[in-house]
């Protein structure tokens, strides 16, 4: 984490600002603590990521196998007690996600130059530059990267402590990665400028999602799916369609940019392993706040 970033962190807990203990810091912090003075939240930054969620047990209780990664990778005492807490308080444990976090890191790093990133990117190049931005969902970086060489500051969240090693992994210089959740992440009332969630609203309730982006975006937002709800128990209770999706951001005051106000089909291949690909035709929206 950037000791710069601290300035705009807040508490997911309480909403007040954080203080920092630091333990190892090179070009940025490699261990540390944050901490909340006001409800004494503590949060710790292993490997330069900050887990900045409401409960690292609930984290925990489908990751035991990441738990007991962070607890042979963390050097100081003080975090390797919170995390051993963190693991003896979990009250239900579920099936773990360590491991298939692990392997869509893989895919993700090996589905690179797609027609789809192209196309986000020239989105993204035709923007007026944006001091601000957040992505939501950034996995392993490869889109903030592109985000960061044509706008400012770059704030990526995502729930895979594994996929943001790799974000980390650009070292790009005006961008900071996060752990948390993006229906409570740890930016209070910080406004961006642009707001980016690419392929997620399978993985987050689409309505509550909007609702975030729609109170933290200043002027623009990006949104792509591929409206893959077909999950089982994990998939989301509210299920956005093309329409639907368009529907909820005109009530919310958006206008589509770059003829986006109609359904797109980008290809976007995955490639799986040798003898498997996923080809999925994904929807994007660029749109802009037109009421405050």
């Amino acid at each position: 984490m950037r000791e710069s970033s601290l300035q705009y962190l807040r508490c997911v807990k309480c909403g007040h600002k954080l203080e920092l203990e630091i333990f190892e810091k090179e070009n940025e912090v490699i261990e540390g603590i944050l901490s909340c003075m006001h409800c004494e939240g503590k949060y710790p930054i292993i490997s330069s990521i900050p887990f900045l969620l409401e409960s690292l047990s609930f984290h925990f209780s489908i990751r035991s196998k990441l738990g007991g990664y962070l607890l042979l990778h963390a050097k100081n005492p003080k975090i390797k007690s919170l995390i051993r807490k963190s693991l003896q308080e979990i009250k239900h444990v579920g099936e773990d996600t360590t491991d298939l976090e692990k392997n869509w890191v893989a895919i993700y790093e090996k589905s690179t130059h797609t027609e789809f990133e192209a196309k986000i990117k020239n989105t993204i190049m035709k923007l007026p530059k944006c001091v601000s931005v957040i992505e939501h969902g950034c996995s392993v970086g490869m889109i903030s990267e592109i985000l960061a060489k044509y706008h400012g500051q770059v704030f990526g969240i995502d729930k895979s402590f594994f996929a943001l090693l790799e974000a980390k992994k650009h070292k790009i210089k005006n961008s900071d990665f996060f752990l948390a959740d993006s229906l409570s992440h740890p930016f209070g009332n910080k406004k961006f400028e642009l707001s980016v969630a690419l392929n997620v609203l399978e993985l987050i309730e689409p309505v509550k999602l909007l609702k975030i982006i729609r109170h933290h975006t200043s002027k623009f937002v990006i949104l792509s799916d591929p409206y893959d709800y077909e999950r089982g128990k994990n998939s989301v209770k509210v299920k956005l369609d093309a329409k639907l999706l368009r529907l909820q951001l005109t009530k919310m005051g958006f206008k589509f940019l770059q003829n986006t106000n109609k359904p797109s089909f980008i290809p976007w291949k995955l490639l799986v392993n040798s003898r498997l690909e996923l080809n999925y035709k994904v929807d994007l929206i660029l749109a802009v706040i037109l009421s405050k």
